[in-house]
């Protein structure tokens, strides 16, 4: 049984740096997703106040309730009013538009694909845990 000398448990420079850069060069392309998900604003999935989604078209997925009625309702009847300057203004059903936070449900769609940026993440990490203290040794070229 030979053991190994100093010389051969260390690993050259050159292969040492290799490692390294790949390392990290992975680690950061599995960790992109998860840092851009942690960073990005949380009101970018509200419909644009451009869009607004009128009363009729949202009411499958939404209700209003003023003093236990409905919204539309009471828009009908003309018996919802603003003030304007001081003048009040009856609304109609045009003039009400719903914005809605579409973020649960793309956050429910880019869960698989972060879980798996994590998993990725955390391979990485304990290989790199594994390099720098020793465990990985290396061996040299053996002649054929």
């Amino acid at each position: 049984m030979s053991t190994l000398t100093a010389r051969e448990g260390t690993m050259p420079g050159r292969v040492r740096l290799i490692f390294t850069i790949l390392n990290l060069s992975v680690f950061l392309l599995a960790a992109m997703p998860i840092i851009r998900e942690l960073v990005r604003p949380d009101d970018i999935w509200w419909t644009p106040r451009t869009m607004l989604v009128p009363l009729a078209e949202s009411a499958n997925r939404v209700e209003i309730y003023a003093h236990g009625r409905p919204l539309a309702g009471l828009l009908q009847a003309g018996q919802v009013q603003v003030l304007e300057g001081g003048v009040p203004a009856t609304l109609s059903r045009g003039d009400v538009g719903l914005r809605f936070n579409n973020s649960d449900h793309v956050r429910a769609e880019r869960l698989p694909m972060l879980l798996l940026s994590a998993a990725v993440c955390g391979a990485i990490a304990v290989f790199a845990l594994l390099f720098a203290t020793g465990r990985l040794v290396y061996r040299g070229e053996r002649p054929a």
